[in-house]
């Protein structure tokens, strides 16, 4: 069975069903039902035409919903409104799909959340983990966003900055290793930034290309993690960087200046620098002080205080994190960082062991051991 067409089609199937009438909640359930049935029949019988397919079942089963629901009249109003097994458009719903579930009725963070839940295929787990809320928390956002958009007609698209924020969100996943969903979320901000002349879709597209063209560099043979300073900066895509760059320039230049293009900024910066010594981290830091203007994100200040410690030495970066929240993701990581570069190996140890046990999957919690692990035998030397 291939999960990834499985996953590819999912987001066109559900805009068919919408576009026919179905509100989101049972159209969601009954695409989900639809894709339990093709994990059972396709590896004995598979379809010729797989959307099509897919289209003909969930409808099927969104009729067999309704009809559990309804007077007799309207279960066969429905059944005759049926379509026909056939084949289906082969037109990429997705990024319509993006913009109906960032619908007016939502909040912005419900919209979001809504659309990495039902079109991006993220679990709870990793959108709770995106927006720094516990899972339980996230799981009553995302029922109260469902239960608001039931029955409501999908036919006024919402805002384009709620979905940036969707397309960003499913991209870090993707980024991360834990779901490879970075190079669709690549596309799709492609095709939305020739369908839209807007800044920060440019500034979200070159942040992505610059993040993107370091990956092959991000991990080692072994699936261990490549910190930025040490990676082999001739596997960066430098056809991406340039293309990044580009973008980027082009979007400053109309002097309309927000988040992701001050994120991109920064990541021409690292993509720039021809070793991690030659890293300008003065004028990083420079833009991580407009960022934070822009944002109340205090993961921007967390970063910030990692560019303190490399521009003005450890101690002013630890100064820096002193005034961000300790409970924040990578807190504890920083500050393990920002004391073995001040020296105190000890602290830092302790603190990279801490850090490992907050650690949110494998790789970085791997990541984190090792290197408690490397200071440990530098103090028993």
């Amino acid at each position: 069975m291939n999960e990834a067409l499985l996953r590819s089609l999912t987001p066109g199937v559900l805009a068919v069903l919408v576009r026919r009438g179905a509100d989101f909640a049972a159209a969601e359930d009954a695409v989900q039902d639809a894709l339990l049935e093709a994990v059972r029949v396709w590896p004995d019988d598979p379809p010729r035409d797989a959307k099509g397919w897919l289209v003909t079942v969930a409808w099927r089963k969104f009729l067999d919903a309704t009809r559990s629901e309804t007077a007799r009249r309207r279960r066969e109003d429905r059944v005759d409104e049926e379509p026909a097994p056939g084949p289906a458009s082969a037109v990429d719903d997705t990024l319509q799909l993006y913009f109906l579930c960032a619908h007016p009725s939502l909040t912005p963070s419900s919209a979001v959340a809504l659309t990495l839940r039902a079109v991006g295929g993220l679990s709870t787990r990793q959108i709770a983990g995106a927006y720094l809320v516990p899972e339980a928390t996230m799981a009553q956002r995302i029922s109260r966003a469902k239960r608001t958009v039931s029955g409501i007609r999908f036919d006024k698209p919402g805002d384009v900055s709620t979905v940036l924020r969707v397309l960003y969100l499913v991209f870090n996943e993707g980024y991360s290793g834990d779901v490879d969903l970075a190079a669709e979320a690549i596309r799709l901000t492609r095709q939305l930034a020739a369908e839209i002349d807007h800044p920060e879709v440019a500034g979200l597209l070159a942040l992505m290309l610059l993040h993107h063209a370091r990956r092959a560099a991000r991990t080692a043979p072994d699936g261990s993690l490549v910190p930025l300073a040490q990676q082999d900066r001739g596997k960066w895509d430098t056809q991406a960087i340039a293309e990044g760059v580009g973008i980027l320039q082009r979007a400053l230049a109309r002097d309309r200046l927000a988040e992701f293009q001050a994120q991109a900024a920064i990541a021409a910066l690292h993509a720039d620098a021809p070793t991690a010594e030659e890293t300008d981290w003065v004028q990083i830091v420079e833009w991580y002080d407009e960022l934070a203007d822009l944002t109340d994100n205090p993961v921007v200040r967390l970063n910030r205080a990692v560019a303190v410690g490399e521009a003005d030495g450890p101690r002013a970066g630890l100064a820096a994190l002193a005034e961000v929240d300790d409970s924040l993701p990578r807190h504890t990581a920083v500050a393990a960082y920002l004391h073995e570069r001040d020296g105190d190996l000890e602290t830092a140890a302790r603190l990279y062991a801490e850090a490992a046990h907050k650690a949110s999957n494998l790789p970085e919690r791997d990541h984190l051991t090792r290197q408690a692990a490397r200071l440990n035998a530098l103090r028993s030397r």
